[in-house]
């Protein structure tokens, strides 16, 4: 399955070229192929902050290789080229405070730091372990996908038709993508008649990134809408829901793209099993339950405008980015230290100390 997987590869959204970072623009996605070349850390933190770059991993991997830009211009310009480091640090960790992966990124780049900063080749050894950071969550996306597909197999067989909510594929990812890594492995394997992917909102991200990824790879997808998924379920036959993960807390609490909750609630009256597909680095144990999680707002006036012009004078709006569903409505979260049945503060603490099974 792995060359299968390799060989059929044609999404990608993070290069490293020469010392530049290239980055495609999935904010003119799917009208426009455009990558934009990012020589600093300061033009990295931009571009998460902007989302040029979208999805929990790809944002962690982005930072790596921004602190390596900060690295290559500090080094034989400041004395204290540590101390400047540190703000290429701050800057990239507050583009998203409660972001895990950023977090878990960032940490791994300097606790390398630390240990290397009197090498005469600590420039190259961080090039080296931000490369590693990239390289091993594709590796972690192949082996998901392995997971993902194996179970599908096992529990139902061919001719599945999924449901997917967001973008959790090779544009969130280092490649290959995590919910969409799966997808991809059991079309290939033969057992998808089709995927409906939901628009996704705020941003649509289903409709111009997961579909346009999925329609690349020649996988029969469909656009719905998020409010149809009930009667998706009721009248197509969905076997699985597959959604990627931006945070999971101690307990299996899973925060992702708004809507996610509902879906869950919605999949277990229908009899649908739900599946979440993260690396291990999206799990974070200190966080007792998705309680705990600050959930981002979106700006209200992306629900009351329509073609420029203000709706419903004196309306409030609400619009929450993620929501958080709860343990007790997932069958299964895959990651690449193996999968989790019913997840529980027991299992995910037994699944971390696990070592990666590829």
């Amino acid at each position: 399955m792995r060359e299968r997987l390799l060989a059929a590869e044609k999404v990608t959204s993070i290069k490293w070229c020469d010392g530049i970072l290239h980055l495609l623009d999935q904010r003119s996605l799917p009208f426009e192929t455009r990558w934009l070349p990012l020589a600093s850390a300061a033009a990295v933190a931009g571009a998460i902050r902007d989302e040029v770059v979208q999805g929990a991993p790809a944002v962690g991997i982005a930072a790596a290789y921004g602190i390596v830009l900060g690295l290559r211009a500090r080094l034989g310009v400041d004395d204290d080229w540590e101390r400047a480091l540190e703000e290429d640090f701050e800057a990239l960790a507050e583009t998203q405070p409660a972001a895990v992966n950023l977090a878990w990124a960032l940490n791994r780049m300097r606790d390398r730091l630390l240990r290397v900063r009197e090498s005469e080749d600590v420039l190259s050894i961080m090039q080296a372990e931000a490369i590693a950071i990239h390289d091993s969550d594709r590796e972690a996306n192949l082996t998901m996908a392995q997971f993902g597909a194996d179970l599908i197999r096992k529990h139902q067989g061919s001719e599945q038709t999924l449901l997917t909510h967001g973008s959790a594929g090779a544009l969130a990812t280092g490649g290959f993508g995590t919910a969409l890594g799966v997808i991809r492995a059991a079309y290939l394997e033969g057992m998808v008649e089709r995927v409906y992917a939901d628009e996704t909102r705020p941003g649509l991200q289903g409709t111009r990134l997961a579909a346009w990824e999925l329609a690349a790879d020649g996988i029969p997808v469909t656009v719905s809408a998020d409010s149809a998924a009930a009667h998706l379920m009721k009248t197509k036959g969905i076997t699985w829901v597959i959604v990627g993960a931006e945070h999971i807390t101690a307990n299996g609490d899973v925060v992702n793209r708004i809507g996610t909750y509902q879906l869950a609630v919605t999949a277990m009256h229908h009899g649908v099993r739900f599946m979440v597909v993260a690396p291990s680095s999206s799990i974070d144990l200190n966080l007792a339950s998705g309680e705990d999680v600050y959930i981002e707002e979106g700006a209200a006036r992306d629900l009351l405008a329509l073609s420029g012009q203000h709706l419903g004078a004196g309306v409030d709006g609400v619009n929450p980015v993620f929501d958080v569903t709860p343990a007790d409505l997932i069958d299964v979260i895959v990651t690449e230290k193996g999968i989790v049945e019913r997840p529980d503060t027991a299992k995910l603490a037994q699944l971390m100390c696990r070592k990666r099974l590829h």
